[in-house]
């Protein structure tokens, strides 16, 4: 039996955001005006082979006199069930309560119960109406305390709560991470006997999609990393001159098409994650007015410390001999003290960036070229980006509607929490990419970075 949930309560109080943020939809309409939901609608959620159904209710609206009419016709709990299927086909009662008639009518469906309220509101005698109501329909149901605003009024709610369900909850829907919506799930299973396997699977299909997404959210950085890294454009012209003319447009089509890449990549990220409606704005990558200036560079990937100790750890710069009367304290920011001085000069090859090249062909003519990028900072670049709406990402709901501004992120920070070897091989691939080399099995490399704890 696929198990489905009525999501009801009084109106603005988030049912729709419960739904978004359970069924992990962001195409849920979501207002802050009253009554945006006027017709119940079911979200069919599938997860593998497992799944469930959740119903977004119109707001109750006439409680006490619909409690009222109830009353008059059950005059004992035995009669309750058969009173609110009496109200359901009643015409006066169709035309006088649309929108009681639109929540009520699922839960007789057998849809078990979610009841919302808002924790940053106080509780009021008038909610005990549409909490009678529910108690009368004889589902299995719990209680969700949603503080939009804040927590002000939360122990007030459960005291009230806990006298009509069984099962009371603090869920705040634009916070609530997996394990919380997992729990709202599993509740029901200690409510309804017939859900148990059905939940069971459930929970266990959500944990194996969490685990898989990991995956492939490596695939999708690895191959944004490679492509970005090799990419270059290319022009054919039939004189040296005109070959020459063309570095500033194949400069300008380079950074965009470079852009473009990793857009897409990020795009891809979200709709794996099922934002597809997120908009997430992005920090232009140095384009020609500030292509040479290496410090933006510096500031958006690794500082200058960071990326000769990467380069250190890479073996980039083995062998190498660093004149100290030439490197000077600006150019390390109080960097390795007591050795690995060769290191540093892999940090000159951080100052190439996206080079032109012209040569001739065989055939005639000659042909221009913009790219590949040359600088060693430009994939940590893009890994900290990547990284940082990753985050953002898994750290939000699909309850929420702003949009996010992605920026380098915190990458050290990242990179610090893997172990020696782990970073080693990291910062390994990295300088491999920079230098257009074949990477092996970067997808390996890349896992940890995702699994580091990023409180």
């Amino acid at each position: 039996m696929t198990p489905r949930f009525a999501v009801v309560g009084h109106p603005n109080k988030g049912k729709s955001s419960i739904v978004a943020t359970l069924a992990q939809n962001d195409s849920i309409a979501i207002s802050t005006q009253s009554g945006t939901t006027k017709q119940c609608q079911q979200i069919d959620v599938k997860i593998g082979k497992a799944g469930y159904s959740l119903i977004d209710t119109p707001g109750f609206q006439r409680p006490t006199r619909v409690l009222a009419w109830l009353q008059e016709r059950a005059s004992s709990a035995d009669k309750r069930i058969d009173a609110v299927k009496s109200f359901l086909v009643d015409q006066d009662c169709q035309r006088l309560f649309p929108d009681e008639i639109q929540l009520l009518t699922p839960i007789i469906d057998g849809a078990a119960i979610i009841y919302v309220v808002d924790g940053s509101r106080p509780y009021g005698s008038e909610y005990e109406a549409e909490m009678e109501i529910l108690r009368w329909t004889g589902q299995a149901s719990l209680a969700l305390i949603n503080p939009i605003e804040n927590e002000n009024h939360i122990i007030q709610w459960q005291h009230a709560l806990g006298q009509y369900f069984k099962v009371v909850k603090v869920f705040n829907a634009v916070q609530a991470e997996l394990e919380k919506q997992l729990s709202v799930l599993q509740a029901f299973s200690q409510l309804r006997d017939d859900w148990k396997s059905a939940i069971a699977d459930l929970v266990n299909a959500y944990r194996e999609r969490s685990a898989q997404r990991q995956d492939d959210t490596a695939e999708l950085l690895a191959a944004l990393l490679t492509k970005a890294c090799a990419y270059r454009v290319s022009q054919k012209a039939l004189t040296q001159e005109q070959a020459t003319a063309l570095k500033q447009v194949l400069e300008i089509r380079y950074f965009k098409d470079l852009a473009d890449i990793e857009q897409a990549h990020h795009e891809s990220l979200k709709s794996s994650l099922f934002y597809h409606h997120l908009k997430s704005n992005l920090d232009d990558l140095p384009d020609s007015g500030n292509l040479f200036d290496t410090e933006k560079w510096v500031i958006w990937g690794l500082n200058r410390k960071q990326l000769t100790v990467a380069a250190a750890m890479a073996g980039a710069a083995a062998g190498a001999i660093a004149d100290l009367s030439l490197v000077g304290s600006s150019l390390f920011l109080g960097a390795l003290g007591g050795g690995t001085l060769a290191a540093t000069s892999a940090w000159f090859g951080a100052e190439k960036l996206a080079g032109f090249k012209l040569k001739g062909l065989p055939v005639g003519g000659y042909a221009a070229q913009q790219g590949p990028m040359q600088n060693r900072n430009f994939p940590y670049v893009l890994l900290g980006r990547f990284l940082h709406l990753e985050e953002i990402l898994q750290n939000r709901t699909h309850a929420r509607r702003d949009s996010v501004q992605v920026t380098e992120g915190k990458l050290q920070n990242k990179i610090s929490k893997l172990n020696e070897r782990q970073q080693k091989e990291l910062h390994k691939a990295l300088e491999r990419l920079s230098k257009q080399k074949p990477t092996d099995d970067l997808v390996s490399v890349l896992k940890p970075l995702l699994a580091t704890d990023t409180a």
